[in-house]
């Protein structure tokens, strides 16, 4: 009876071995947060088919928008941990539970890969009256209520540098228009239903480089190699040094309980991915950072990233709820 029993259990092990041996058995979907030639759309679809060579199937991608990312993230959250379902984000998620956007973090997922980070960057209609970022600045005082600045909602990075540059200047008035992602607000811009928009300088930098847009400074300590001439916002206030460098992020995650050994699939396939040098070429060429964690490196990442924005927006009066009820120390604490 014994041995019926052990050779029983002996056949569930081996075949749920052959189970994740075989993954993947059928298509991944990828679930985009955000809108298409957004940001996190081009570092997701620039990385997966190289990623896809290594894991030995395909990743079905798909962009789900609204809510700020949030409507993908709960999505992913409620689907199987079975590694068929993988959520494609950036840093948004991080702030949800401050800006009462939900009750859900990377808190509930596996990070499968932090693959990059990005530079944010003030871009402005190349048809706008003011041409660097005091211009800018004097133009906004001048004209009070008139400046359009694009959004993607609570969270966004335009929300984050714009909370910045209301804590270093102060108040500004101006008119925030959303949009669900970068993507579609770059293209607003383009158009002239914006002047202003905060993004990240691998969207933006292509309509930069085409004379479409043109850059007012780079939200970083210094400028940036990828566009000689354009200043660091610190060279127009110094104040700025205290928050930065600042910068969103983008990673694939799986939900919690997704197996160990497909997790370790996956990860190593998206860490090829990372190291393509079609993918590298690409993100040096458009202005991002490579990073390519996973594991307790990617956690101590999200934490630190989390502690730091959410204090900055708590300071700047923009959460519905204190970082304290989340436990979310603040930094230096």
């Amino acid at each position: 009876m014994k041995r019926a029993i052990w050779g029983a259990l002996g056949a569930l092990a081996l075949s749920a071995t052959a189970a994740v041996a075989e993954y993947p058995e059928k298509e991944i979907q990828g679930i985009i947060q955000w809108g298409a030639g957004g940001s996190t759309d081009t570092v997701m679809r620039s990385v997966t088919p190289h990623a896809e060579e290594v894991l030995g199937g395909s990743v079905v991608m798909q962009n789900m928008t609204g809510a700020v990312g949030a409507i993908a993230l709960n999505h992913v959250a409620g689907a199987s941990a079975d590694g068929y379902t993988l959520l494609m984000g950036a840093e948004n998620p991080m702030l949800y539970k401050i800006m009462g956007l939900g009750d859900k973090d990377y808190g509930e997922f596996i990070p499968i890969n932090i693959l990059a980070r990005g530079t944010p960057i003030l871009v402005a209609n190349k048809d706008a009256p003011f041409d660097d970022y005091a211009g800018m600045m004097e133009h906004i005082k001048a004209n009070p209520g008139e400046v359009r600045f694009g959004a993607t909602g609570p969270g966004g990075l335009p929300s984050v540098i714009t909370a910045m540059i209301n804590t270093v200047e102060g108040e500004l008035d101006v008119i925030a228009v959303p949009y669900d992602g970068d993507g579609p607000a770059l293209t607003a811009l383009q158009g002239g239903a914006i002047d202003v928009m905060p993004a990240v300088l691998g969207a933006a930098i292509e309509g930069i480089r085409a004379g479409n847009m043109k850059p007012l400074a780079v939200f970083d300590v210094a400028a940036n190699d990828k566009l000689p001439g354009v200043p660091a916002v610190t060279e127009f206030n110094d104040g700025y040094s205290t928050y930065l460098p600042w910068g969103p992020f983008f990673g694939v995650f799986a939900p919690k309980g997704t197996p160990d050994d497909v997790v370790a699939k996956l990860s190593d396939a998206f860490a090829a991915g990372v190291e393509h040098p079609d993918f590298v070429a690409l993100m040096e060429n458009r202005g991002f950072t490579l990073m390519g964690i996973a594991g307790d490196e990617a956690e101590e990442f999200l934490s630190k990233w989390q502690q730091g924005t959410a204090w900055l927006l708590q300071d700047a009066g923009l959460t519905k709820a204190s970082p304290e009820e989340f436990g979310i120390a603040r930094p230096g604490e």
